[in-house]
């Protein structure tokens, strides 16, 4: 074989090489540095899985959310003993006002347990304990929130799926690139995840339109995640009982799980 030759073979080589390699996943960082090169990346996986125009545009305009990092890295809820996390969410307002808001309006409540099969007392204890009942919903720019922990490289497992269901709830106009939520991308009066609202996100109000923000929608919501998760109506869900393995899907730290347990089962009373 001539030189000539052996150069041409490797020419082709090189070049069936570069055009069959599959595009490289979008590399995840630890600092804000490479955020813009992840997001011009992860618009091709995206658009992959099916987000549009509009979706892909609000990534696009998403910046890199310092205090979302600075909240992920510092979360205190995991080395709380449950006494501890229970005075500081004030597990004793949250049971009162609970009691009071099922109290005035019961009809509501009533016809959300009838629909879904889980107690409103869970479902009013799961409200105060996310957002005050409404009060707290966030500061943080949902979107930019949600792929800042895509991107990070300790939480992209995790929330890859979320900045794709946030981007495809962008498509349909469910949120948008300017929405509000909490610094973890959670949206909404009960905090859900992206992914868990597109999954379970259901209209409560009846208005033809899926808006977290808006209460009915989002108790329904939460209502409809906690039955899909397989909650067992007329079972009990304290610890060691049959729906409180349902309840540990709500989050993942202990004092957590076992706090909104106790709570509901007090407004119950």
């Amino acid at each position: 074989m001539t030189r000539k030759h052996l150069a041409t073979i490797l020419a082709a080589s090189l070049a069936a090489a570069i055009f069959t390699t599959p595009v490289m996943a979008a590399e995840c960082g630890n600092t804000s540095a490479g955020f813009n090169a992840w997001k011009a990346a992860f618009a091709k996986e995206a658009a992959k899985a099916g987000v549009g125009k509009r979706g892909l545009a609000a990534l696009a305009a998403t910046t890199y959310a310092k205090r979302t990092i600075a909240a992920d890295r510092n979360q205190k809820s995991f080395k709380y003993s449950l006494a501890k996390f229970m005075q500081v969410r004030g597990a004793d307002t949250i049971v009162a006002q609970g009691r009071k808001r099922i109290a005035k309006n019961p009809g509501y409540y009533a016809s959300l347990e009838k629909k879904y099969g889980v107690p409103a007392a869970v479902i009013v204890a799961i409200h105060g304990m996310e957002t005050a009942f409404g009060r707290g919903m966030g500061d943080s720019n949902l979107i930019s929130a949600a792929a800042t922990l895509a991107y990070d490289c300790r939480r992209s497992d995790f929330f890859t799926p979320h900045i794709i269901a946030g981007l495809k709830l962008v498509d349909s106009g469910a949120v948008s690139s300017q929405s509000i939520g909490a610094k973890h991308g959670e949206l909404g009066h009960t905090q859900f995840l992206l992914g868990n609202v597109l999954k379970y996100g259901v209209d409560g109000n009846g208005d033809g339109r899926l808006d977290m923000t808006n209460m009915a929608d989002a108790l329904a919501s939460t209502a409809n995640y906690l039955r899909g998760k397989g909650w067992k109506p007329g079972k009990g869900y304290q610890q060691g009982q049959p729906n409180f393995r349902v309840i540990q899907e709500w989050n993942a730290a202990g004092v957590y799980q076992k706090a909104i347990a106790i709570m509901a089962g007090k407004i119950e009373r």
